[in-house]
């Protein structure tokens, strides 16, 4: 894909980079456009089974470009309509992917750029990335799907800090509150996370979109809503090629083969 993202695809991992190092890929209306396109794409692509989000350069994502989002504010865009144009979309379609999404945090990642990040199945960090909640900073309040993911990965409290007081978060802080699950040698990172999800592209797909579907459901439902919900898509995976392999597999104390069918 051509433009300000890249994406390729290696043994079942969509790598999608986001490529405008020079500006610390912050996020102009053609960069959001197309990174939706490349989420999408990798969602109809049956070859694709797992998900890798990066950046290029020295950042992940520093968030909206501020340039262009003046020129939108004296053009009269007062209600900033970027947020259910462009934002809103991206979001719910990384989160509703029904395929696992890990996000490489290679350096600061902030506002949107740390929402994106965010909204990915799994956060790998290098040892010098970042996290800033940084709405505030520009008199704004959370957008992205901050306020519904951030609250469920550090608790209320810690996102309402995060949040208001709009101070950078290290990697090291952000692996002991629970905004990554690792946080390697910057040098390793790509390394780390491509070897992640290649792993998850060789599992058991329709498993891991119940496990993200299951998950969402459940933290805004009830007990008994979520049971049921469970039920369903227990249902699904129970069709599955891959759980009847894996249940043959077991007894015959052999290691599973998945084929994501």
């Amino acid at each position: 894909m051509a433009g300000v993202t890249r994406y390729e695809v290696v043994d079942g991992v969509a790598t999608i980079t986001l490529d405008r190092a020079d500006a610390l890929n912050a996020l102009t209306v053609e960069l959001k456009t197309e990174l939706l396109a490349a989420v999408r794409r990798a969602g109809g692509d049956e070859g694709v089974r797992a998900v890798l989000l990066t950046g290029a350069g020295r950042a992940f994502c520093v968030g909206q470009d501020l340039k262009e989002h003046v020129d939108a504010l004296d053009a009269g865009d007062l209600d900033l309509s970027t947020v259910s144009d462009h934002y809103n979309p991206l979001i719910e379609a990384i989160a509703t992917l029904p395929k696992p999404v890990v996000a490489a945090v290679n350096g600061p990642a902030a506002g949107a750029g740390a929402s994106l990040a965010f909204a990915c199945d799994i956060r790998i960090a290098a040892d010098d990335a970042s996290f800033l909640m940084a709405f505030a900073r520009v008199g704004l309040g959370p957008d992205s799907g901050a306020s519904w993911t951030l609250p469920r990965l550090v608790g209320a409290g810690r996102a309402a800090a995060m949040l208001m007081l709009a101070e950078p978060v290290g990697a090291s802080a952000a692996l002991e509150m629970g905004l990554v699950s690792m946080v390697v040698p910057a040098a390793d990172l790509l390394a780390t996370a491509s070897g992640l999800a290649a792993k998850l592209a060789a599992g058991p797909t329709t498993a891991y979109a119940a496990i993200k579907e299951t998950l969402a459901f459940s933290a805004s439902h009830p007990l008994s809503e979520s049971l049921a919900n469970e039920a369903k898509a227990q249902a699904r995976c129970g069709h599955t090629e891959d759980h009847h392999a894996a249940v043959t597999a077991f007894l015959a104390k052999e290691k599973a083969t998945f084929t994501g069918r």
